[in-house]
């Protein structure tokens, strides 16, 4: 089998990439190979738990580039010769012109005494995975869930919808710590007590313990019945075959690649949870990974295979993220209060309160509460946190793409806007100009 261009991996970056691949040059073969016939929509897997019952309904669709022309082929990638343009996979070898890496991340296991006990699960992306993840939680009483980041967050509130007792722990001193500030993580945690979730921050697992079956948790201080364990601690980018291709990493032992998704051999881009990233601001290595983040590269790299194309270029990660707890709504873009001031920014902060419909009266209002961070001696974004109803979702693209054009706190305060009673807050309270507008109150 021979194609134009083989791209390796069928989560989001995988087929982005090849689907707008086969929108830049329709008449290039694309092909690209997944290990499983079943793949997941990656920032679905918490809600399997207790909206979708289920991984069935959480199935990531192949159709789609299907439909373009591109030729999805299941198998197991087992070596790369570069040299002669060769992939070796459970299905014979594929030639190719063009190569991307898209394989994604794997779950980081702590190392922590017990994780190999049976009831002790990552958080996998593999269905096969996930279905003994989910039947080991229908036999299950108490659940503890070990870190408190946006998956440990969701996972917990959709478990407890299960009707089980769920503890997590954080060892930070707030949830989600890694894109909010403190009164943000608060939030979250206040929600899932609120409907029954034990949580315990800046609190340290010692071990997991039991005879071949877990049936605790050792904590610092105290200790947890568990039933089942779920390790929330984080992912590591799969980079076997760069490794053995002889590919550039980075500093995070994620695979370089340049703006255009270009790594260092030629002809070979990388796109997804395997590439590193770089901070939007400070162009440190980041270890952020998200679907929105894939499909930004994926598109750069699908439309640059040929021919570069200086507009699409990768001028650095955003860390646009949103989660939902319960009816709350929380959005962060760009970087937090503490990350910025820590790289030495001096900073001035915005803030507003506003119901997201007018009046307040109209039954399915919800309080937003928006905090906007901007440059004290240019007045540019460098970061937002939103948290109120499913407004929020939006909210936030919308204050990621301020950060992106590089938007002042005087362009924000004269934003102009559309708004409706049932739709948005009050254009005379709106809550992106009135905390551009208190910041600015602060600058003079």
């Amino acid at each position: 089998m021979k194609y134009d261009v083989l791209v390796i991996g069928g989560g989001p970056a995988g087929l982005i990439t090849a689907a707008t691949a086969k929108k830049n040059y329709p008449d290039k073969s694309i092909a690209l190979v997944k290990k499983e016939e079943v793949g997941m929509v990656p920032c679905g897997i918490p809600y399997i738990f207790g909206t979708l019952r289920g991984t069935e309904k959480n199935v990531l669709p192949t159709k789609g580039v299907e439909n373009l022309g591109v030729e999805v082929i299941v198998a197991e990638v087992h070596s790369i010769d570069h040299n002669r343009k060769v992939a070796k996979t459970s299905r014979g070898e594929i030639e190719y012109d063009k190569l991307v890496l898209a394989t994604g991340s794997e779950p980081v296991v702590p190392k922590i005494e017990g994780v190999e006990l049976e009831g002790v699960f990552p958080v996998s992306k593999y269905k096969t995975d996930l279905d003994k993840l989910y039947e080991a939680l229908q036999k299950a009483e108490n659940v503890v869930i070990i870190g408190g980041g946006f998956i440990g967050v969701e996972v917990a509130d959709e478990i407890r919808k299960m009707g089980k007792k769920v503890t997590l722990v954080e060892m930070m001193d707030h949830l989600v710590p890694a894109a909010f500030d403190e009164e943000f993580g608060k939030m979250a945690e206040e929600k899932l007590k609120e409907h029954g979730v034990n949580v315990l921050t800046s609190a340290k697992v010692k071990s997991i313990e039991g005879s071949s079956k877990v049936e605790k948790v050792v904590l610092e201080e105290g200790e947890l019945k568990a039933d089942v364990v779920i390790l929330s601690t984080g992912y590591r980018p799969r980079v076997d075959l760069a490794k053995e291709m002889g590919l550039k990493l980075g500093e995070t032992g994620a695979i370089w690649a340049d703006e255009y998704m270009r790594t260092s051999l030629p002809d070979v881009y990388a796109v997804g949870d395997c590439v590193e990233h770089l901070c939007f601001f400070t162009r440190k290595p980041s270890r952020l990974m998200l679907a929105s983040t894939a499909t930004f590269e994926a598109r750069v790299a699908g439309a640059n295979l040929y021919k570069l194309r200086v507009l699409r270029t990768n001028k650095g990660n955003l860390a646009i993220f949103s989660t939902s707890i319960e009816g709350l709504t929380l959005g962060a873009a760009g970087c937090n209060e503490k990350m910025i001031k820590d790289e030495g920014f001096d900073v001035v902060v915005g803030q507003a309160k506003a119901p997201d419909r007018h009046p307040g009266s109209i039954p399915d209002v919800s309080q937003i509460t928006m905090k906007l961070i901007f440059s004290a001696e240019s007045g540019h974004l460098l970061g937002g946190q939103v948290a109120g109803g499913k407004s929020v979702g939006e909210i936030i693209n919308m204050v990621g793409m301020a950060i992106q054009k590089g938007f002042t706190a005087a362009e924000l305060a004269t934003l102009q806007i559309g708004t409706h009673p049932l739709l948005t807050p009050a254009p005379t309270v709106y809550p992106i100009v009135t905390a551009a507008e208190n910041a600015l109150a602060k600058m003079r």
